[in-house]
C-alpha cells in the first residue's frame, strides 16, 4: 500500500494549528502528526480520534523536534508570543533548525510582516517583529518553505476586543485603526489555504502568503453586525495614543500594530482574491457571523426571536 507523507502540525492543540491539523485530516492526501506537551488533552485526544497520530515534543526541547519529525515529508510551523513572549524566537530557532537538520521537504510557517520596519523605525509591535524575525532567519538557511501571514481573527470580536454597551444604548468597537480598511479572517479557515499549498510545493515554496477574508474599514464591518446582530452597532476610532494609555496588558502594543496598519496598509486586497483562489470556502464576516452570532450576548437574544 503506498503511504501517505507525513506532515508535523504544531501548536495543533491551538487556533491555528488545530485548524490545520483538521483540514489536511478531511482531506486525506497526508498523514498528520501532531506535537504536543501533553498528549492527553482533550484537543490531542480529538486529533487522534480524527486520525492523527500525536507525539510528544515542546519548542524548548530541540531533541524532541527533530524526534517528532523522523519520517516527514513537511511541518507546519507556529510560535505563541502571548503565552511565551520573548521566548518566541528562541522557540521557533528551535524549530527552524531542527526542520533544516531533518531534511524536510515543505515547511510552511505562520508569522508576520516587520511592522518595525513598514513605520520605519517609529513604532514597535513585537508579536509582529518576532515573527517576522524567525522569517528572516528561515530564509536565510534558505529552507524550502512557504510563510503564511495570516489577518485579524474574527474570533477576536468575541474574546479579545467585545462589544460594548454605550450609555445611549448602542454597542460600539474601537482601536486605532481609523477609516483604513481592516483585514480579517476567520482563523477555521487557515487550514483549507495551508493544506492546499502542501498539496502544491512547486508553486509556493519560496512564497509569502497573505491569509484574508474579508478588506473592509472598520464602520463596514460595525454595519454588518448591525445588520446580522439586529442591534446598532458602531465604530469608535480611538487615537493611538490614548488607546496605548488605556493600561491593560499589550495596550501599546496593540496601539502600535494598528496605528502601523492604519498608516502603512492600506489594503489587502491581493491576498485576498488569492486566499479564496487556494480556499474557496472563505468565510466572508458577514458568513462567519451568522454562524457563530448566538455566540454574542447581543446575537443569542435575536436568535432566540427567530426561534420563538
Amino acid at each position: 500500500m503506498h503511504q501517505k507523507p507525513i506532515i508535523l502540525v504544531t501548536g495543533a492543540t491551538g487556533a491555528q494549528g488545530g485548524s490545520v491539523a483538521t483540514s489536511l485530516l478531511q482531506q486525506h492526501k497526508f498523514a498528520v502528526r501532531i506535537l504536543t506537551r501533553n498528549i492527553h488533552s482533550a484537543k490531542a485526544t480529538q486529533l487522534r480520534d480524527a486520525g492523527a497520530e500525536v507525539v510528544p515534543g515542546d519548542l524548548d526541547d530541540p531533541e524532541s523536534l527533530k524526534q517528532a519529525m523522523t519520517g516527514c515529508y513537511g511541518v507546519f510551523g507556529i510560535t505563541n508570543f502571548w503565552e511565551h513572549f520573548e521566548q518566541e524566537y528562541r522557540h521557533g530557532k528551535n524549530l527552524i533548525d531542527a526542520v533544516q537538520q531533518s531534511g524536510i521537504q515543505h515547511f510552511v510557517m505562520s508569522t508576520l510582516p516587520n511592522y518595525h520596519a513598514l513605520s520605519n523605525g517609529e513604532l514597535s509591535v513585537p508579536h509582529c517583529d518576532l515573527k517576522a524575525a524567525l522569517e528572516t532567519y528561515a530564509k536565510s538557511l534558505r529552507l524550502p518553505a512557504t510563510f503564511i501571514h495570516i489577518s485579524f481573527y474574527y474570533e477576536n470580536f468575541l474574546h479579545f476586543f467585545p462589544l460594548q454597551k454605550s450609555s445611549e444604548g448602542y454597542y460600539y468597537f474601537g482601536f486605532p485603526q481609523g477609516n483604513t480598511k481592516l483585514a480579517m479572517a476567520s482563523v477555521a479557515d487557515l487550514g483549507g489555504v495551508v493544506a492546499t499549498i502542501f498539496d502544491h510545493p512547486v508553486e509556493y515554496i519560496g512564497r509569502v502568503v497573505g491569509v484574508v477574508g474579508e478588506d473592509r474599514t472598520c464602520a463596514e464591518y460595525a454595519a454588518i453586525m448591525t445588520k446580522v446582530l439586529g442591534q446598532e452597532v458602531r465604530y469608535q476610532y480611538v487615537p493611538r495614543e490614548t488607546y496605548a494609555s488605556l493600561g491593560f496588558p499589550g495596550a501599546e502594543e496593540l496601539a502600535n500594530m494598528f496605528e502601523v496598519q492604519r498608516l502603512y496598509i492600506p489594503n489587502r486586497l491581493v491576498h485576498l482574491i488569492e486566499s479564496y483562489a487556494l480556499n474557496p470556502d472563505m468565510q466572508t464576516f458577514e458568513t462567519w457571523l451568522i454562524e457563530n452570532r448566538a455566540r454574542f450576548p447581543i446575537g443569542a437574544a435575536e436568535a432566540q426571536l427567530e426561534l420563538a
